[in-house]
């Protein structure tokens, strides 16, 4: 799932039916394929959209609390 998922993030125009078979061959289904590749382009998007409107990166993140 990870290398689907960095392939379809890094050189989308690269991906194959291949990639798909390999996600089945791993014992994803359709209805989980479909997910990864949603989420996957979701993030693309979404990033693409803050990067084009110059949206700057959380910095402040608040430590998380101790256990």
């Amino acid at each position: 799932m990870l290398v689907y998922a960095s392939k379809l993030t890094a050189d989308p125009g690269s991906m194959q039916r291949a990639d798909v078979e390999a996600l089945r061959t791993a014992g994803f289904s359709d209805a989980d394929v479909l997910a990864i590749a949603e989420v996957v382009g979701y993030y693309a998007f979404a990033n693409r959209i803050a990067d084009g409107l110059g949206i700057a990166i959380e910095t402040d993140r608040p430590e998380p609390p101790e256990e």
